[in-house]
């Protein structure tokens, strides 16, 4: 679980370092976001299950990540032209790996399972969102291009299941992960979304507006 944690807080991370790339951030702007991105959703598991001290904070190693993201983004490493598409896949690595890793550890913890993939979830989502609020970015959790929630809540559910009934391997943590990448990508490609708060292409605004 180390490893699965370490490489969703470095693909986080690059994401967050890219933001602030994007935004002409210097590199103290850089790391900011590559920390709240690798580290603020599992920080906020850990505060949460009342753990002791959150494990980002208990064990430096959990900074690695962070600052390799930082210096590869810094020094073109990981770049690319058409920007947003690199951010967005590094943050579907992220999204596939935490929601697998905070379930289990929710659920080693001793909650139940329910409880374990919904903090599995917030493992998943938590760290993008302080990445695009700190940024003022809206959110990709509230992006209505692309469905971000749905595959890591399926990811924590499944693998909440599979704990429940001794069937979670490696082998089945690669297939859930690849899952929840999967999905999270063909969302963007295809402009899946789900339906908006108002209802309608346009929601509630539209019709006020009329």
């Amino acid at each position: 679980m180390l490893i699965l944690d370490l490489l969703g807080t470095f693909f986080f991370a690059v994401s967050g370092s890219l933001l602030a790339a994007r935004k002409h951030f210097d590199i103290v702007g850089s790391l900011l976001l590559a920390s709240l991105a690798g580290l603020g959703g599992g920080v906020v598991r850990d505060l949460v299950l009342d753990d002791g001290v959150p494990n980002a904070f208990d064990r430096p190693v959990y900074l690695v990540p962070v600052l390799l993201a930082a210096v590869l983004v810094l020094t073109s490493l990981i770049h690319e032209t058409r920007f947003r598409r690199t951010l967005l896949l590094f943050d579907a690595g992220g999204l596939a790996l935490f929601c697998i890793g905070g379930t289990v550890t929710a659920h080693e913890a001793g909650i139940n399972v329910v409880s374990a993939a919904l903090l599995g979830l917030t493992s998943a989502v938590g760290g993008g969102v302080l990445r695009d609020v700190v940024a003022n970015e809206v959110p990709q959790l509230f992006n209505p291009r692309g469905v971000y929630a749905i595959p890591a809540m399926l990811g924590a559910g499944l693998t909440g299941l599979m704990l429940e009934l001794g069937w979670f391997t490696p082998y089945a943590a690669v297939g859930v992960a690849a899952l929840v990448f999967g999905l999270r990508v063909l969302s963007l490609r295809l402009g899946w979304h789900v339906p908006l708060a108002g209802g309608g292409p346009g929601g509630g605004t539209a019709r006020r507006r009329r």
